[in-house]
């Protein structure tokens, strides 16, 4: 039995219908448990526990005939079933949770402990804790809505009952109220379920269950008979005439100013006196053996008059109803928290031909709300921080939830090594998931990196994906989406103004000024943050007293003493700026002369980017952020964030930034969007967050498709190598995308491409034309040996071939042999970009088929494994090269981290994602060569040591024609024009360089057909030179 079943079971008692009879004869089990102390008192709120002072009841069966007599005997059986059963269902539900204590809340006016001694009295023959919340009389409606509210985000209280005087229970207050805990059922929501006939998710009215439990006993519960409702006029009233009518019993609505009340009570099997009505009935009027139930709100203090003693079992009953709702509450609570099947709407989607432009298509599918995708995903109300109507952050609290949950299948998509004419990873992942779900059924995910806005403005546009397989809205994808980048650029450059203010600071003062600034007297007392105190545990001090460390000691504790050349730490922009890439700062006459040459990195090469992609809480991000080496001391010392002191501060910049956005494709499926590190410098992934609480959402069954960036030898190693290793997670199938021109192009196109083509000339017809020959070189060379790189990790392959209008039947039949004989699992076609979901329907059965194949996962290397080694390994098997050739540099800085204990961390190879090798320029499948190392470096927050191959660039350039040219807003519909728009409408741009001239070219492709793919190139010249030896084409 799932758990989900054994909490259903343990509510089945509790889900008795009030107008049925009442289940007895259930063991008693439990003890009673004072209240614990839950700090809701408010300003002018008082809160109670358990009081010992007695009360009467606050309702009565009056006795009219000895007929009647036998009622008081019903009551108590009432009232005993009804504490029985409920008891049992909350030790079930406490088998199941050992933590559950649910707490009753009372919020009333005034100091009278009445009420709670009645609601006490029953909660302790249960065991539940009450609680209450005693507010002055003359409390106004913001205090009552405060002290709600406060309620309503507190987890352990699971019902509110609210004991205020018909004037504080205004509109606002009872909205206030969660339904989910209103356990007297006033809320709008729990009183027209009632209404409808529909109560089953909602709460009764405790007192109208009380009443319905004394008519049953005294046998008013039958078609045809009739009971008079006299007075009151509130939510007990319609809660009695909708319970009582159900039964097929008469209402009569009776007044006491009316001249027909007698002739209603002769007529009635029972008569129900209400708060405002009168408070008896003659017994004259009544019919023999007619019962009088009165409903009386006020209490009394006077609990030893033997008459209202005898008639205080109303007050009771209701209160162990109310009670009964506390623990359904608490059931239905637990349920929540459990895994929730799907029930995905999805949107329905209309292709057209021709194929409109991305924009077109994005704005013409209306997508659903973020709120209703969330909920039909089973994520609670809670678990989401909505940003506008689209998008919204989801709270890594899931995790903590389904941590019990089994895992979905892991499925990567990676590609083979990139070319200008482009692969289109980013549509096949967004096609797969919604042939996954829309067209097979299975709940799937797509987890993607966030866009970086240098290329959205720069070269690229946008990352959406296109035609009918995107994310929506896109341009909400493309600029902003929550924040995270501009968190990442706030607390980057933090990092980058603490270390130029310390270094200032440091040489120009002494050891006692800086000991006196850095650990100042507040008040006349002294001490250390602590932040401050972990600086003095890595020196080896373990005092925390400031007045007793020697001079020795002060000197070290304040002097970080910055080796300025060896600082590693840069600011950031998210923009293409390429005149930032070497400045001068500290030029202004306020810093003393004190100036230095840096620069800056676009946001996504920040190293608290890829942070934030491998951090697996909030807690293990500040241990990153804190250990995040920045520089070199002039005595060689590694200088972390943490020396700094502004580790806690990071961690505050980005609390909000861990959390991955929600948003969805055209046809209404899910995608998490989360971080976005380069692939060619860092490793090019989403984040683990969002792997992981996919890989919960989705289920045993599910899938999550996530994307790595760049070819398979440099996104889907690191996401095996670095990623996986923190994800504790064996991926199910890797989707290999391939094109046939980019094949083409592999398999000896080249020659045809780049430099050799000019201003306006058309494609070669190599590229539009079948060729068979070029297509075959790039399959045996390219595609074959990515497909052999997914093997060194033992998960099988699917070749995905993002089909173009001009491919050829003959060229993608011989693509899927090929891929085949290759070693590939699959080899399939794929029309998303023109179909969506239905155009990827054959790639899904494929991936479902690999993805039940036993696991044979193994990582490349151990990471005990020499740092020298592993990179030889890299170099060998994934690359090609036949060896690695160390400049003295690197291996002296391969020496110094292995000193330093960071021996075991993984490789991070950053070197051109153009070719295999080293070489932009060599295509296909290189062989025979050495692979040089000229530097390495150690991001030791992110968790990895990355050697560098040639000069790679941290910040992009803007062309002559940036993609801003086309981008603008409509100030009165407040439309975006022209975000990734300009892959329709005026070509796709890309830019790389002439490894021989080292001249930058652009490359524009005007679509010429439905399926959007380029016929002809404009080749424009750089307007300027890059340092790099290699391609900087973020476009990818």
């Amino acid at each position: 039995m799932t758990r989900l079943s054994v909490l259903r079971h343990a509510c089945r008692g509790l889900r008795v219908p009030p107008s049925q009879p009442t289940r007895s004869g259930a063991p008693v089990f439990g003890s009673a448990k004072r209240c614990p102390s839950l700090g809701l008192a408010g300003n002018r709120a008082m809160f109670r526990c358990a009081s010992t002072t007695p009360t009467s009841a606050s309702s009565m069966v009056n006795k009219y005939s000895k007929e009647q007599e036998g009622a008081e005997i019903g009551y108590e059986k009432c009232v005993s079933d009804v504490l029985e059963r409920t008891r049992e269902s909350l030790v079930a539900l406490q088998r199941d949770d050992p933590a559950l204590h649910p707490v009753l809340a009372i919020i009333q006016s005034g100091e009278d402990d009445g009420l709670l001694e009645v609601n006490r009295k029953m909660a302790g023959k249960i065991g539940l804790n009450v609680a209450q919340i005693c507010l002055t009389k003359d409390c106004t409606e913001d205090e009552i809505v405060d002290e709600l509210s406060k309620l309503n985000e507190d987890p352990r209280v699971r019902g509110v009952y609210l004991h205020l005087a018909p004037a504080l229970l205004t509109g606002r207050v009872i909205s206030t109220l969660a339904p989910e805990k209103d356990v007297d059922g006033v809320a709008d929501l729990n009183m027209g379920r009632l209404v409808r006939g529909d109560p089953s998710e909602g709460f009764v009215p405790a007192e109208a269950m009380a009443v319905m439990g004394v008519l049953e006993s005294h046998g008013v519960s039958s078609e045809g008979q009739t009971v008079v409702l006299v007075g009151g006029d509130g939510a007990v009233k319609v809660a009695l005439r909708c319970l009582i009518e159900r039964r097929g019993v008469v209402t009569l609505n009776g007044h006491k100013s009316s001249e027909s009340l007698q002739k209603q009570v002769k007529k009635a099997d029972a008569v129900v006196l209400l708060g405002a009505g009168p408070s008896e009935v003659p017994p004259t009027w009544l019919k023999p053996g007619a019962a009088v139930i009165r409903c009386d709100s006020a209490l009394t203090s006077d609990d030893h008059d033997a008459e209202r003693t005898s008639q205080n079992g109303l007050a009771h009953l209701t209160a162990a109803y109310r009670m009964q709702n506390v623990v359904l509450g608490s059931c239905r609570w637990l349920q929540e928290q459990q895994y929730q099947d799907w029930r995905l709407r999805l949107l329905k989607l209309q292709p057209l031909n021709p194929v409109p432009s991305d924009i077109q298509i994005s704005r013409a599918q209306t997508p659903k709300s973020v709120q209703q995708l969330a909920q039909e995903i089973g994520l609670l109300p809670g678990e989401l921080e909505p940003y506008g109507r689209n998008k919204a952050k989801v709270r890594l609290s899931l995790l903590q939830r389904l941590q019990a949950q089994p895992d979905g299948n892991l499925v990567l998509v990676a590609g083979i090594t990139p070319t200008p004419l482009g692969e289109g990873k980013s549509t096949v992942t967004i096609g797969l998931v919604q042939a996954l779900s829309a067209h097979l059924k299975l709940n799937s995910f797509a987890c993607l990196r966030q866009p970086s806005q240098g290329p959205t403005f720069g070269v690229k546009g946008g990352a959406a994906g296109g035609g009918y397989a995107q994310v929506i809205p896109m341009e909400e994808f493309n600029l902003h989406l929550t924040g995270d980048i501009h968190a990442i650029t706030a607390a980057n450059n933090l990092v980058a103004a603490a270390i130029d203010a310390r270094m200032l600071h440091e040489a120009t003062q002494s050891d006692k000024a800086l000991y006196n600034r850095l650990v100042p007297s507040v008040n006349g007392v002294r001490k250390f943050s602590p932040i401050q105190i972990s600086r003095l545990r890595r020196l080896g001090l373990s005092t925390t007293e400031p007045a007793s460390l020697t001079a020795e000691e002060v000197r070290s504790f304040v002097r970080l003493d910055l080796d300025p050349s060896k600082l590693t730490w840069q600011r950031v922009v998210d923009t293409n700026d390429r005149f930032l890439r070497k400045i001068t700062v500290g030029q202004a006459s306020t810093e003393k002369g004190h100036s230095r040459e840096t620069g800056f990195d676009i946001a996504v090469a920040s190293e608290i980017m890829a942070i934030l992609a491998l951090a697996d809480g909030l807690g293990d991000m500040r241990v990153r952020l804190a250990r995040m080496v920045v520089g070199t001391s002039r005595s060689g010392q590694p200088i972390t964030a943490e020396d700094l002191g502004v580790s806690g501060a990071l961690a505050v910049l980005m609390k909000d930034a861990i959390k991955p956005t929600l948003m969805q494709t055209l046809e209404g499926t899910p995608v998490f969007v989360h971080a976005g590190p380069f692939a060619n410098i860092a490793h090019g992934n989403s984040s683990v967050l969002a792997d992981k609480l996919a890989l919960k959402l989705v289920g045993r069954d599910g899938f999550v498709v996530t994307e790595a960036g760049f070819g398979a030898d440099i996104g889907m190693e690191k996401f095996f190598s670095i990623k996986c290793p923190r994800l504790g997670l064996r991926p199910s199938a890797v989707v290999l995308v391939a094109t046939v021109r980019a094949l083409k192009m592999h398999g000896g196109g080249s020659q045809f491409f780049c430099v050799q083509v000019s201003a306006g000339s058309p494609l070669p017809r190599e590229y539009i034309d079948e060729n068979l020959s070029l297509v075959t070189g790039g399959c045996h060379s390219n595609l074959r040996k990515q497909i052999e790189i997914a093997h060194l990790f033992g998960v099988p392959v699917v070749v995905a071939l993002n089909v173009f209008k001009t491919d050829t039947a003959a060229e993608i039949a011989l693509v899927c042999r090929l891929a085949l004989e290759g070693g590939a699992r699959a080899a399939v076609p794929c029309h998303h970009w023109a179909l969506g979901g239905r155009g990827s329907v054959e790639l899904a059965r494929a991936v479902k088929e690999a993805s039940a194949a036993p696991s044979r996962f193994q990582f490349l290397y151990e990471t005990e494994m020499p740092i020298v080694e592993k990179i030889r390994t890299i170099a060998q098997k994934v690359y090609g090269a036949d060896d690695i050739a160390l400049s003295p540099q690197a291996e002296a800085e391969i020496q110094t981290y292995s000193r330093q204990g960071y021996r075991s961390l993984p490789i991070c190879m950053a070197k051109t994602h153009l070719s295999l090798s080293h070489m932009p320029d060599k295509k296909g499948a290189p062989t025979g060569f050495t692979l040089p190392i000229r530097t390495v470096r150690a991001s030791i927050g992110a968790g990895f040591i990355y050697p560098l191959v040639g000069t790679m660039s941290t910040m992009p350039g803007l062309p002559t024609r940036p993609c801003f040219y086309d981008i603008d807003l409509d100030p009165v519909t407040e439309e975006i024009t022209g975000c990734s728009e300009h892959a329709q409408t005026r070509g796709r741009q890309y830019r790389c360089q002439d490894p021989q001239t080292e001249r930058t070219i652009s490359h524009y492709y005007e679509p010429s057909s439905p399926s959007g793919k380029p016929s002809s190139i404009s080749v424009t010249s750089s307007v300027g030179y890059l340092r790099t030896a290699v391609c900087m084409c973020v476009c990818l």
